[in-house]
Parts: C-alpha cells; structure tokens; sequence
C-alpha cells in the first residue's frame, strides 16, 4: 500500500508540475515575436486536406494564432466527397469555421478530381504545390500551417500536403518573409492520453506549442460538432481523449 501511495503522489506531482508549465508557456505563447511568429495583423494559412481537418486536429492553433492578433485564413483542397457528402461537409466546414472565427470570405474549398477524398489516391506534388502558392500569393500569406510528413493519422492526403509545402520551401519558391508550420505527429499512446502527454509536450523539442484554456476545449468541441456527418462513434472518443483537441506543438520548416 506505501508503494502504491508513492507512486500516486509521484504521479500528482508530475502533472502538477505539467500544469504549471502549461500556465507558463502559454504566458509565453502570448508573444509572437518570441515564438518566431508573424506578428500581430500577420496573415496565417491553414491548409488542410478536408473538412473536419481544422477541428479535429488544428484547433488549438486556430484559436492560438487568432489570439495572437493574426488573420487566420483556412485553404481545404477536397470537399470531403469519399462517401459523396461533398455538398453536405462544405456547409458544415464553414460552419465549424465560423465557430473557430474564421469567416466564410477567408475559407476556400478546392473541389476538383485532380485532389480527390481518398487515401489510396497519390495527389501530384507539382499540382498542389502550385495550387498552394498561387493561394498564398494572391492573399499575402505570412505563414502557413499544415500537417508533417507522417500526416497525424498517415493519411495520404495530409501526406501530400507536407510534400507539396515542401517542395515549395527547399526550391525557394515561398514569398519572402513566408514561413511555415508543420504539425508534429505523436504516437497513439500519447495522442489519446491528454493528461500524461502534457509534461511529454511542455518537455519535447518544438518551434511553436499552442495550448487551449477549458472554455477554448469547449469551443473546439462545438466546432467539431458542426461535422455531424462525420460524427460516428470512435470520433466521438476522439473528440473526449485526443491531445489534438487540446494540445499543438508545431516545428518550422
């Protein structure tokens, strides 16, 4: 019994600990200059690869950058048409959008064949990559924020993403003063264990790491509500447990 009230005290000790050094760098987080952020008034890109995308894994650094003071825009390349509800998961993204505070005249859908919802399909890098920058130039993008080379869940269209910015960002192709944000991909055990992946966050080596307060959680909830066609049961789970609604630690390209 000693042993097991040792290790419930050491237990309560760590995530104390975490909980203090979420309060910490979120004081931290409140300046984006420190961070290696665009500052306040800057123009932030999220590209995702559909709808669903924004809440589900990139709330946090939706509602982190717009508290920041940037204007968050958001570029979805398919409309989610795999079991052709493409119609009804547009209208729900924009819906989600405007919960998360981004308005309909800063979201674009690219609903076109050459990017279809479908992981057994390889986008062209050479196409999204010009699709990419053409968006980021027409609107002066200063930053831009998409998955990793692992996608969070492997899926190929995230996949495509990374590739695409990418190639964008090694052949020197990005305006000047043009950065990007990646976001780190986590293991399962960490990606559905919120409370013991938080010392793990605060402790792992990462560029930017936005965390939500409670009442943010509880707007990313609702955001991810919106997506009602998408909500089957394990996504609920996903909705309760991941780090994704509550934690992002992103790394500059």
């Amino acid at each position: 019994m000693e042993v097991v009230g040792l290790l419930c005290a050491v237990a309560v000790a760590v995530l104390t600990w975490g909980f203090l050094r979420v309060r910490d760098s979120a004081e931290r987080m409140r300046s984006p200059e420190q961070a290696g952020l665009p500052g306040a008034g800057s123009r932030a890109l999220l590209v995702i690869a559909h709808p669903d995308d924004e809440a589900m894994f990139f709330a946090p650094t939706v509602l982190g950058l717009a508290r920041l003071g940037l204007r968050v825009f958001l570029l979805c390349f398919s409309a989610g048409n795999y079991y052709s509800q493409g119609e009804i998961r547009k209208k729900e993204l924009l819906q989600s959008c405007d919960v998360l505070g981004i308005p309909p005249s800063r979201v674009t859908v690219i609903d076109k064949s050459e990017f279809p919802d479908d992981p057994g399909v390889q986008w062209d890098t050479e196409s999204v990559a010009n699709t990419l920058l053409q968006h980021i130039q027409v609107n002066g993008i200063n930053l831009v924020v998409t998955f990793d080379a692992e996608g969070v869940s492997g899926h190929s269209n995230h996949v495509a993403l990374y590739r695409a910015v990418r190639a964008l960002h090694s052949e020197g192709k990005l305006p000047t003063g043009c950065s990007v944000l990646t976001l780190q991909s986590v293991s399962m055990l960490r990606k559905y264990l919120y409370l013991l992946d938080l010392p793990w966050s605060l402790l792992s080596s990462q560029d930017a790491l936005f965390m939500l307060t409670s009442k943010e959680v509880a707007q990313a909830k609702k955001a991810m509500s919106c997506h009602q066609s998408q909500l089957v049961w394990f996504r609920r789970l996903y909705v309760h447990f991941s780090r994704y609604m509550r934690i992002n630690s992103l790394q500059f390209l």
